[in-house]
Formats: C-alpha cells, structure tokens, sequence
C-alpha cells in the first residue's frame, strides 16, 4: 500500500545527519519506527503529513504520489488522507471536545462523530474543554479527531510517553481496538519495546536516520538475544558505598532493586544515568 523511499538532510544538537528511509507497509499493519530520541523518526512522520518536505525521493500511497522530487509532485497535508496524532495532544484549548472531534468534518457528519465519541468513551465529556481534562482524556479526543476524516494513514508520535503507566496499558488496548475496527494502516512512533510487542506487527528500527533492523517485533528484538540471559535496562537512583563494594539503588520498569558493584563499574557513573545490566545464569520464577 505505502511506499517510502525519502531522504533529507537533518542538523541536530549532533550535527549533521542524513536521514534516508526506503521501506513498505502492507494495507491494514500497525507497524512502529522504534528508536531513540533523534534518530529521525519523527521527521519521517512529519515528512509523510507533507508538515516537512523532503529533500529527494518518493512517497506513493495506494497508488496515488503524494511526493515525487523528480516530477516535483508534493501535496499539501490537506490534500493527504492522513490523522496524525501528536505527543502533546495540539487540541484547540477554546473548542469543546466534540468540537475538537468535529473540526475536519462536515455538518453532515455529525452522525460519525457521535459514534466516534462513543467508541472513544467521550460522550460524556464532549462539552467540556480539553483544559479541564486528564491527560488520557486530552489523548481520547486527539485520537478520535484524528480518525474523524476516516484517513487512510494514520500517524502516531509517542502518543502515550507522557502518561502513567496504568493509563499507558489502557489506552494501547484502545488504540490496538480502533486499529483493527476502522481497518486503518498505522505508523506508531515509540521508543517504548514493550508497546511495541503489543501493538506492532511489524517494526522498523531507525538509528541515526537509517533502517537499521526490520520485521516482526519478535524477529528483530528476541533473535539475537542468548539464551538464558536476562538484560534490562535501568535508571540510576542512588550510589553507595559499603566498606570495600558499591550498592547502586536502581528504578528496573516501576520497580526499586539494590545491586553490588565494583569500582571499575561505578567509575564515571552517576545518579540519573540510564545502564544495561545482565546476568548470565537466569532461571525464572513466573508469578501472576
């Protein structure tokens, strides 16, 4: 269905980067463009709304070209049939949630935005202004707006990286319903791997403005893992020293563990740094 193959040239806080994507996603996938901050993702987001031109290449969307360098075809985000929905919500703060929804639909369609509000659970805040709202609820109605021109594509930057975790689960159940529901192709930008697993069926790994790594989520991230090695990765609370060892108090997910280190180990390390740790012999205790 889709066809990406742009290129643009990026000045970040690093310097110069050339960001160069060439992939395919198949009608109907919700697929993730994982990565760390700054690697690119999303300006390709950005890129496909038609908000950033791209420097050369291609964009081909169910057989229609919304970009060509070479022919010098670039639609307006107007004239894509996309939603895109931002990490800070960008809700109009003087309209009402239902007006928010109904923003890019016609009168006649009030019909659909009732639905909408009701498939979102919104009906009962559809006259209240997105000040008064929680920030799961702000995300509902930037969601539902976004699905309200029933678009062919719809992009998601990091849509939930700013709630709790609780809010986090319950909106990815959400967002993978309305997914399957409306039959959409989706674009899911996150760093977050274990919304990715739950979420994506496929997954394109962007390092430094390329594609690193493709395929299911399985495929690119369990593949190369050693059997019986547990990995995890963890913020750095506090460091402590105890007669001849160091204790590092760590935040493991939404978990506090304690763990020994030596001084080779904590050497340059300090408190707010985000490590790797590993343990080579692993043998699991599975509760529920």
């Amino acid at each position: 269905m889709i066809n990406i193959n742009l290129q643009k040239q990026l000045h970040s806080a690093n310097g110069h980067m050339q960001l160069d994507v060439n992939i395919d996603i198949q009608r109907g996938d919700l697929v993730s463009l994982f990565g760390v901050s700054g690697a690119g993702k999303t300006t390709l987001l950005r890129m496909l709304a038609g908000l950033t031109v791209p420097d050369s290449g291609s964009l081909i969307v169910d057989g229609v070209t919304w970009f060509d360098s070479r022919k010098k075809i670039c639609l307006s985000p107007q004239q894509r049939e996309i939603g895109f929905v931002f990490q800070d919500y960008a809700l109009f703060p003087n309209l009402s949630v239902r007006a928010n929804v109904a923003y890019a639909v016609t009168t006649q369609q009030a019909a659909w935005v009732d639905q909408l509000l009701a498939m979102i659970g919104l009906i009962e805040l559809q006259d209240r202004l997105p000040g008064i709202l929680s920030g799961g609820q702000k995300q509902r109605v930037a969601l539902a707006r976004a699905l309200a021109r029933k678009p062919k594509l719809l992009l998601l930057d990091e849509p939930l990286s700013a709630l709790d975790a609780d809010m986090r689960a319950q909106l990815q159940d959400e967002i993978a319903t309305l997914h399957h529901q409306s039959g959409l192709t989706t674009i899911l930008v996150s760093h977050d791997m274990g919304e990715v697993f739950k979420l994506a069926q496929q997954v394109h790994v962007i390092e430094q403005g390329t594609v690193k790594q493709s395929g299911s989520p399985a495929q690119v991230f369990l593949q190369q893992r050693v059997p019986g090695q547990l990995n995890l990765r963890a913020q750095v609370l506090a460091i402590r020293k105890e007669e001849v060892v160091f204790v590092l108090s760590l935040l493991v997910g939404q978990d506090i563990v304690e763990i020994i280190a030596s001084q080779d180990e904590v050497d340059g390390l300090k408190t707010g740094d985000t490590i790797s740790i590993s343990t080579k012999a692993f043998s699991p205790l599975i509760f529920k």
